[in-house]
């Protein structure tokens, strides 16, 4: 496949960072697993994967705002275009040597995503994407799944934690769903639930309480795989309502109906 310039400049940032992150993981494995020991390991993995990240993309395009995970938004002169970053998406898993883990980012011009990259080290999966020219894992081509029936479709989700979330709320969505559904995964990356609609692997996705960072690549390599992705009122500012429902046409259609039943 062909990548433009600002892809490949991406790519290149994802994989440093992730060849950072893929060698503090196997680290990360060996600490004594208390809250303090690998918790503040995990914090200054991310932080140092991000500053690869903001290094690299800096250098590329010096203008360029930035939205990241740790550091929050770092305005450039160039205020048509801003980098979304989360350099470690599943930072649960990585603390517990779960290898489902990600980085995330995606270049906004003017408002709409354009392009973005999902990089999983532990698996050496790329996903890449660019507005208009598809979505690829690895250089091969993706397209969501077909399965157009919710009994046959397996569907992601991201299960609120302790502080995060309603969680009667979710619990009843969740109920719906497995009545509908042929079973239901939670991986513990939002970008790469995404990714794997983009890829077929999961027919849909939900999930309440997300950031930008967690959603902006994964929301363009759905459309580019030529899905459907909206907020959970089926409008599409996802970053401003924090959800996010995706499949192919019939089974967001069929999501959406499941979500919008009463609680």
């Amino acid at each position: 496949m062909a990548r433009s310039a600002v892809l490949n400049v991406m790519v290149q940032a994802a994989m440093k960072a992730g060849r950072s992150l893929a060698r503090d993981f196997g680290e990360v494995q060996n600490l004594q697993v208390s809250l303090k020991g690998p918790g503040d390991y995990v914090s200054q993995a991310d932080r140092k994967a991000e500053q690869i990240i903001f290094t690299e993309l800096k250098k590329a395009r010096p203008d360029y705002s930035f939205l990241m995970e740790e550091s929050g938004a770092v305005e450039g002169s160039d205020a048509q275009h801003r980098w979304i970053i989360d350099p470690l998406d599943g930072t649960t898993n990585f603390l517990h040597g779960i290898p489902m883990f990600a980085v995330s980012i995606a270049l906004e011009r003017q408002g709409q995503i354009v392009a973005g990259v999902i990089y999983n080290p532990a698996m050496d999966e790329l996903y890449t994407a660019e507005r208009g020219g598809g979505v690829f894992l690895n250089d091969r081509r993706l397209r969501v799944a077909a399965r157009s029936k919710m009994v046959d479709a397996v569907i992601g989700t991201g299960i609120p934690h302790i502080g995060r979330g309603h969680h009667g709320h979710y619990l009843v969505e969740l109920r719906n769903i497995m009545a509908d559904s042929a079973g239901i995964r939670r991986m513990g990356a939002a970008a790469l639930d995404l990714a794997y609609v983009a890829a077929g692997r999961l027919d849909g996705f939900w999930e309440d309480d997300l950031q930008p960072w967690d959603m902006a690549a994964g929301i363009l390599m759905i459309r580019e795989a030529g899905g459907f992705v909206s907020d959970k009122n089926g409008g599409q500012d996802m970053f401003a309502t924090k959800g996010i429902v995706a499949g192919n046409e019939a089974i967001h259609k069929a999501l959406m109906a499941t979500l919008k039943k009463p609680i």
